[in-house]
């Protein structure tokens, strides 16, 4: 058995379709494969109280976002410009898998 292929990467616009932030788009800035989640540019964010170090004397209450699940995101196309979802299919026999956009049909990679 083959590895997953991922329908999301690192630099898609995606947009939020469950939660507080539903509606809400942005860039994924970083998967995280092993648990499922992504973080997506100014999207969830959460207050972390952190102590006073070397770095950051100051200390204080910083906001960063947090990650979201995957099921919770769904891919902007870029030539379409709406919602989508992503099928995979070879162009020719022997090359890679491309992810395709079921509603223009244009190759996403």
């Amino acid at each position: 058995m083959g590895a997953l292929k991922p329908k999301l990467h690192k630099n898609d616009i995606v947009t939020v379709i469950a939660g507080k932030d539903r509606g809400k788009s942005g860039k994924i800035l970083k998967m995280l494969p092993r648990s499922g989640t992504a973080i997506v540019e100014k999207i969830n964010f959460i207050k972390r109280h952190t102590r006073p170090t070397q770095k950051m004397p100051q200390g204080g209450i910083l906001e960063k976002e947090a990650p979201l699940y995957l099921a919770k995101l769904k891919l902007i196309c870029n030539k379409c410009n709406e919602l989508t979802t992503v099928k995979f299919s070879r162009p020719d026999d022997k090359s890679k898998y491309v992810r395709i956009c079921k509603k223009c049909r244009e190759m996403l990679d």
